[in-house]
């Protein structure tokens, strides 16, 4: 219901997994990202998006997040699976 910024504190690679605006996402419409541990991710409006992984150790993350009554995201149980079978780098 607003956009969301995260800010790694402890300089680790994660995971960013992301879908479009809209209905539940498919497994199709789920895309993955490598982030390096001095990269922030900004999410826009109404995206999609599963909880930050870390992959080598504990990832703490500074959250900017809109303030203001009610929820700010709806939660949903995607009732599927997929399977990581590219990950594109952000490492650039």
């Amino acid at each position: 219901k607003g956009s969301q910024a995260f800010i790694p504190m402890s300089n680790q690679p994660y995971l960013v997994v992301v879908a479009p605006k809209g209905e539940a996402p498919k497994p199709s419409d789920l895309r993955l990202f490598l982030a390096r541990g001095d990269q922030g991710v900004n999410y826009a409006t109404g995206v999609w998006h599963h909880p930050l992984l870390g992959l080598e150790s504990v990832v703490d993350f500074i959250v900017i997040d809109r303030k203001g009554p009610g929820d700010n995201c709806d939660v949903i149980n995607l009732n599927h699976t997929a399977l990581i079978a590219e990950l594109e780098d952000c490492m650039a």
